[in-house]
């Protein structure tokens, strides 16, 4: 297998929901911007128009959702990083534990770095199953996605910076 296969593989498997949701919505805009186009050609400018919106919203979701996938990517260096240089840590995973992303990049890091079956069973052990996909602050209240402390702690991984 290629270099460039194994690096675009790495990236799937640190973050596979984000990236599976990305894809699939990029693929819905892609569609739903079709049948706007199909529309305004026929003459039926209001059907475009909500095609086209759609379109545009499915896109917005993709870009997001992509973007998700490149920090858990991001995320999963920095863990490896760690896990290799320090070992297996609880205290490296519990900042980890309550989205279902985050988990996959720490458990994908902790499978090339030699921790997996610990770290699984930590995460297993904080009562995760693979079916809790949405992440716990989501769960009790829906609107937490539109927060700036949200946006920014899915975004930008990492060290909160010192003042």
């Amino acid at each position: 297998m290629s270099r460039r296969m194994k690096n675009a593989l790495r990236y799937v498997k640190a973050a596979p929901w984000p990236y599976m949701t990305g894809v699939t919505s990029l693929l819905l805009a892609i569609g739903l911007k079709w049948a706007g186009i199909i529309h305004w050609t026929t003459g039926d400018f209001p059907q475009a128009a909500v095609f086209g919106w759609w379109g545009v919203c499915w896109l917005v979701v993709a870009v997001f959702a992509l973007a998700d996938g490149v920090s858990r990517h991001r995320e999963y260096k920095r863990i490896k990083g760690m896990l290799l240089k320090y070992g297996f840590s609880e205290r490296i995973l519990e900042p980890l534990a309550r989205s279902r992303c985050q988990r996959d990049a720490a458990l994908h890091a902790a499978r090339e770095s030699g921790h997996y079956e610990r770290a699984r069973d930590y995460f297993r052990q904080l009562g995760y199953r693979w079916y809790h996909i949405l992440p716990d602050t989501v769960v009790r209240n829906p609107f937490s996605f539109i927060s700036p402390t949200f946006l920014r702690t899915s975004f930008m991984p990492g060290k909160k910076a010192r003042v």
